[in-house]
C-alpha cells in the first residue's frame, strides 16, 4: 500500500451532463472513505458552523487562515474527526466489494480528504487494502480532480479506465473534473445529486451486482436500483 504526500493545487468545476453509452474496460475504482465504506457520524452543518467556513470548503477555509486561528481551527477539526473515526463502522459489503474487484484483477485506490493518521487507523482496523491511499496531507483535496489525476498517474490508469464510488458531490465534482466518467455514488435518494452521468445505486452489495454485469460485458449503462 502506497501512501502519498506530495502538495499540489487544482480547481474544481462541476459539468452537468448526460446519460451515455460506454464500452466497459474498467481497471482501477477509486474509492471515497466516510459515508462510502465506512459509516462515520459527521454533523457537518455544525463542524461548519462551529469552524465559520461562511460556505466554503473546509479545508480550503483553514488552509487560508493566519495564525494563532489556523491552529486553533485545525485542533477543532481533528476533534470531531477523531471522534467519528473511534465510533465508525463498516459498511455493508464493503469487505466483499474489495475482494470481488481483487478476484477480478481490478486495482483499487482510497482518496479522502480525511487525515492520513484516521485513515491508517481505520484501514487497520477493518483490515481493507488498496494499491494506493491519498490523504489530505498530499495537499489534493475533492471537489479538485487533482486526487484523482494524480492516483491515476501513480497506477498507471487512464480516465477511460477509471471508476469513481462515492457519496457525496465533492465525489462528483472530483471525478468530472478529473474526465472520469464512470461514476458511482452510494445513496439511498437518487434526488440528492444533479444531473450528470453518474449511476446513484442504494447499497455496496447493489453496486457490486452492477459491477457483476459490467465486468461480464454489459455496455449500456442503466440505472440500477435494487434492495439494499
Amino acid at each position: 500500500m502506497r501512501w502519498e504526500g506530495r502538495r499540489k493545487r487544482e480547481g474544481a468545476a462541476l459539468k452537468k451532463n448526460k446519460p451515455a453509452v460506454f464500452s466497459p474496460r474498467i481497471r482501477g475504482v477509486i474509492f471515497d472513505l466516510d459515508g462510502t465504506i465506512v459509516e462515520a457520524a459527521y454533523d457537518w452543518s455544525r463542524i461548519r458552523a462551529d469552524l465559520g467556513t461562511s460556505g466554503l470548503p473546509i479545508l480550503s477555509y483553514l488552509d487560508s487562515l493566519e495564525e494563532p486561528e489556523r491552529s486553533r481551527k485545525w485542533r477543532l477539526l481533528r476533534e470531531y474527526e477523531d471522534e467519528a473515526t473511534r465510533k465508525a463502522r463498516l459498511k455493508k459489503g464493503t469487505r466483499e466489494f474489495l475482494h470481488f474487484l481483487t478476484r477480478r484483477g481490478l486495482k483499487k485506490a482510497l482518496v479522502t480528504n480525511n487525515s492520513r493518521r484516521n485513515v491508517r487507523f481505520l484501514v487497520r482496523k477493518f483490515r481493507l487494502e488498496f494499491d494506493h491511499v491519498l490523504s489530505r496531507e498530499s495537499g489534493l483535496w475533492k471537489p479538485s480532480g487533482a486526487p484523482f489525476k494524480e492516483v491515476m498517474r501513480k497506477l498507471g490508469l487512464k480516465k477511460g479506465e477509471c471508476a469513481v464510488v462515492g457519496d457525496s458531490l465533492f465525489d462528483l465534482q472530483a471525478a468530472e473534473e478529473a474526465g472520469i466518467e464512470w461514476v458511482f455514488l452510494i445513496s439511498q435518494d437518487r434526488d440528492k445529486f444533479p444531473p450528470s452521468r453518474a449511476e446513484v445505486v442504494p447499497s455496496l452489495p447493489a453496486l457490486q451486482r452492477r459491477f457483476e454485469m459490467l465486468l461480464g460485458g454489459l455496455s449500456q449503462v442503466t440505472c440500477f436500483w435494487n434492495d439494499p
